[in-house]
C-alpha cells in the first residue's frame, strides 16, 4: 500500500513506558487529528496496555492501517525484547493482536526508528538517541536503517550501561546536574564510536539537556515519533 493519497489514513501509535501517544495523519504524513496522550498503566502487560490502547483508539475516529512505534526489538510482528515493559511481552505478537482488535492492517517498528524516520534527511550517517523512560536507539546511512540496535544495553561506566546512567530513574536518583554530564561524555563516546553527520536527541528528557550541543546534534520533537511513522507504509 503506497502513500499517493491523501486519502489514506493511519493511525500513528506510540508505546513508551510512560505514555501511549497517537494521532491520525494523512497519506502525506499530516496530522489531521489532536494528539491523544495517556499514561502507560503501571502494570504494562500486553493485555493490560492493548485495553487501553483499545479504549484510546476508539476516540481517533476514522482511519485505514496502523503504524506502532514500540520500545524493544519486533520482528516479524513478534516482540523479542522490551526491557522497559517487562518479560511479559517476550514472544508476543503484537502485530496479530492490533490486527484483531482494531481490524486494520498493522505495522510495528521500534520507537527509536520510528522517531528517526521522522527527522533524518537521509544523507550519511545519522544516528538517533530517544532518552525516556530508557535509551531508544536507531542508525541510519543514507536514509536506511541498521535494525534491531539496543545500544542503550552497552556498556558505558563503570559496568553500567547507557540506560543505567541516563535512563529516568537514573536521572531521578543522580540529579538532572549529574545526569547532564554523563550525557555531555556519552555524545562524545558516541560521535568517535558513530562517525556520525548528525545525532538526534529525542524522548521526552531531550528537554531537560542544559548544556550547549555541538553543531551536528539537534534535539528532535516528540512528535516525531509519531510522525515518522507514516514511513512504515512507503514501498
Amino acid at each position: 500500500m503506497a502513500d499517493d493519497s491523501c486519502g489514506i489514513r493511519t493511525l500513528a501509535i506510540d508505546i513508551g513506558g510512560s505514555g501511549l501517544k497517537m494521532i491520525v495523519l494523512d497519506g502525506e504524513g499530516r496530522p489531521i487529528t489532536e494528539r491523544s496522550r495517556t499514561r502507560t498503566p503501571k502494570n504494562r502487560t500486553p493485555d493490560k496496555v492493548l485495553a487501553v490502547l483499545g479504549e484510546q483508539i476508539a476516540t481517533q475516529g476514522e482511519f485505514d492501517r496502523i503504524s506502532v512505534g514500540f520500545p524493544g526489538i519486533v520482528v516479524d510482528g513478534v516482540v523479542h525484547q522490551a526491557v522497559n515493559l517487562g518479560p511479559a511481552w517476550d514472544g508476543f505478537n503484537i502485530v496479530k493482536a492490533l490486527e484483531d482488535m482494531a481490524e486494520k492492517p498493522v505495522r510495528v517498528a521500534n520507537d527509536a526508528d520510528v522517531q528517526g524516520l521522522g527527522v533524518i534527511d537521509g544523507r550519511g550517517v545519522e544516528l538517533v538517541i530517544t532518552l525516556g523512560t530508557g535509551i531508544g536507539t536507531a542508525l541510519y546511512v543514507d536514509g536506511h536503517s541498521v535494525p534491531n540496535l539496543e545500544f542503550g544495553h552497552h556498556p558505558f561506566s563503570k559496568d553500567r550501561t547507557y540506560e543505567e546512567c541516563l535512563g529516568n530513574a537514573a536521572m531521578k536518583k543522580a540529579g538532572k546536574e549529574k545526569w547532564n554530564q554523563r550525557l555531555k561524555k556519552a555524545i562524545k563516546v558516541w560521535e568517535r564510536v558513530f562517525n556520525y553527520r548528525m545525532l538526534y536527541l529525542g524522548g521526552g528528557n531531550a528537554r531537560k539537556i542544559e548544556f550547549e550541543l555541538p553543531n551536528n546534534v539537534q534535539i528532535a520533537p516528540n512528535i516525531a515519533g509519531l510522525l515518522g511513522g507514516i514511513a512504515l507504509w512507503r514501498e
